[in-house]
């Protein structure tokens, strides 16, 4: 089947498709879909050198995304901010485990295609991490591109992950990412491994960005079906990369060695995701390994979820009830 854009050209650019809201999901699950996020996903075509005009469409994105996300942070909190190794990191406590002393930690990535995030959109993602987990938060704010291409961004989450290490022991520290997070989490795990840093108790993938060179069959069957991602994110990509081999595991996780010792390991993602492919072949591929890995598939949900819907709840409650049973009292 040969699938075409408006103007008749072969995908890699924004496409539109005309697919039905199914009855399948929450009404608010409907609402969503049925919502025109076209300005959400909106980027001008910028030249890879002009750092200038990448740095502007970041900011105007990171604005907007931390105004999304403001509604998802739910829990009542204290946050603070912390240097590790010269790498801001956010530690966010929900207010009724503030008093409590020696917290279990979720170390959170923060998505945003490796070019958003930063600032106070990774404070506000925190802190609907908290809401998400109930746990202690840790999240690092890495580099991003322009001006800090790869491996800068995985070089800060190293530091960040190897400072945890030296204030909670590993069986009562869980890692987690979505999207570029989920990417950068993976790739955290095989680059800690090879520098023989312990694994923690548990990993959470949540519709993770694993493969950059985007040869998976939801590349193009959910060109235009995803609300959420709505074109190739094969520019920022290449931003990120600075010319390194993208199936290079610390880059794609997807072609990394998964030979236990691997953390048992939650996958997320929806029918209509964009990144399904990345997920259920990084799912397979750490089950052939023999790593201890699930995968959740949630109806019609595009990349990142609803943003408020019932469904989200749902992950959220399979993400606390993963960690409750592996991670140790």
């Amino acid at each position: 089947m040969k699938i075409e854009d408006e103007s008749g050209q072969e995908p890699g650019s924004a496409v539109t498709r005309f697919i039905p809201v199914p009855r399948s999901v929450s009404v608010e699950a409907q609402r969503f879909l049925s919502m025109d996020l076209s300005a959400m996903s909106a980027t001008e075509e910028i030249e890879p050198g002009d750092k200038d005009g990448w740095r502007a469409q970041f900011a105007a994105t990171n604005d907007m995304l931390a105004t999304v996300l403001e509604s998802l942070a739910t829990v009542p909190v204290e946050l603070e901010t912390i240097s590790v190794d010269g790498v801001p990191v956010y530690v966010v406590v929900p207010e009724a485990l503030a008093t409590e002393a020696d917290l279990p930690v979720y170390f959170d990535i923060h998505g945003g295609g490796f070019t958003v995030g930063t600032g106070e959109t990774c404070k506000v993602m925190a802190k609907a991490s908290v809401a998400r987990t109930g746990m202690k938060i840790w999240a690092p704010d890495y580099r991003m591109p322009p001006d800090h291409p790869y491996p800068a961004a995985l070089d800060d989450c190293i530091a960040a992950y190897r400072g945890l290490l030296e204030v909670q022991s590993p069986d009562r520290i869980i890692v987690g990412g979505g999207s570029a997070g989920g990417n950068l989490a993976a790739a955290l795990m095989l680059r800690a491994r090879d520098e023989g840093l312990p694994m923690p108790a548990a990993l959470v993938l949540l519709s993770p960005e694993a493969d950059l060179t985007e040869s998976g069959d939801s590349f193009a069957t959910n060109l235009g079906v995803d609300t959420v991602l709505t074109s190739s994110l094969a520019p920022s990509i290449a931003l990120y990369a600075d010319g390194h081999d993208l199936t290079h595991p610390y880059l794609s996780p997807l072609f990394g060695d998964y030979t236990p010792p691997f953390p048992p390991t939650m996958l997320q993602t929806g029918t209509r995701d964009l990144f399904l492919s990345n997920t259920v072949r990084l799912h397979r591929k750490l089950r052939d390994s023999g790593v201890d890995a699930e995968l959740h598939v949630f109806e019609a949900m595009p990349h990142g979820g609803f943003f408020g819907t019932p469904e989200d709840d749902e992950v959220g409650v399979e993400v606390r009830r993963f960690v409750a049973a592996h991670l140790h009292s």
